[in-house]
């Protein structure tokens, strides 16, 4: 095996050769029909709490693999401790599609872990980012079409503000599309914005995708949101990311959660 795939295939196996450590918080994915999380989502954090970037600072080309596999490691078993699976909600992790040379063999220490803490496999989310530029859209697609054939479900973030946009919607079709914070940004005084929007979940409908809000900031966004037929939102406004554990959901009024 050339020393390429074998230094991948270490990465892969035990995903623990970073020289440095670092921890999750989750923040809430809210179903605004019934008030509950439909997800959490991890994110990066140092050991300490510090920011998602101080961790991120110290991936390499060497120990990005590593750093892929332990990123899941450390999501399903954080989560697992805080109770996720005492609660109905999946859990969303992100993913680097650069550090996934085969879907198939990159996903065993994941199974792994999920079978470890009794994770079904079906309550995991693998997310990625569409403001990663997309060198290989072909192999992109082989990974979320590879996840969804074994039961995971795939999510796409950041639609809207990335390198590909909806060439690469039309290539493959995620089960959930995460519109960037950027169009959900005062949204409610921003005519352009609505109707990218309502062109999004016009599109997301017809496809089966399911569309979240995310960057969720203020009452007002919210129920631009919800009048535009958005279900999921996520944001400051509903609860911020929790470090290892998972956040209460702070509610706004009946009449505006419900308003849809």
């Amino acid at each position: 095996m050339p020393a390429q795939e074998l230094k991948r295939c270490s990465g892969c196996r035990d995903g623990a050769s970073l020289g440095f450590d670092f921890s999750m918080a989750f923040q809430p994915i809210v179903d605004m029909e019934t008030g509950s999380p439909f997800a959490f989502e991890a994110l990066i954090r140092g050991t300490g709490g510090e920011s998602a970037g101080s961790v991120l600072a110290q991936v390499t080309e060497e120990n990005r693999y590593a750093f892929d596999q332990k990123c899941r490691v450390k999501a399903i078993e954080t989560a697992a401790e805080a109770g996720i699976l005492g609660t109905p909600a999946r859990l969303s992790i992100n993913f680097l599609p650069k550090a996934v040379y085969s879907p198939q063999a990159c996903i065993q220490l994941t199974l792994k872990t999920a079978r470890a803490n009794d994770f079904p496999i079906s309550r995991l989310i693998f997310e990625f980012t569409e403001n990663e530029e997309m060198a290989d859209p072909a192999h992109v697609a082989n990974i979320v079409s590879s996840y969804q054939q074994m039961g995971f479900g795939t999510a796409l973030d950041d639609f809207g503000a990335g390198h590909a946009g909806l060439s690469l919607l039309a290539r493959f079709q995620p089960d959930i599309i995460k519109i960037d914070m950027e169009l959900v940004r005062g949204i409610e005084c921003s005519l352009p914005r609505r109707v990218i929007v309502s062109g999004i979940v016009s599109m997301c409908r017809e496809l089966g995708i399911t569309l979240i809000a995310e960057g969720v900031e203020t009452e007002a966004e919210m129920r631009a949101l919800r009048s535009l037929g958005i279900r999921y939102l996520q944001g400051f406004l509903l609860a911020r990311p929790a470090y290892e554990q998972l956040p209460q959901v702070s509610l706004p009024s009946e009449d505006l959660r419900l308003r849809a």
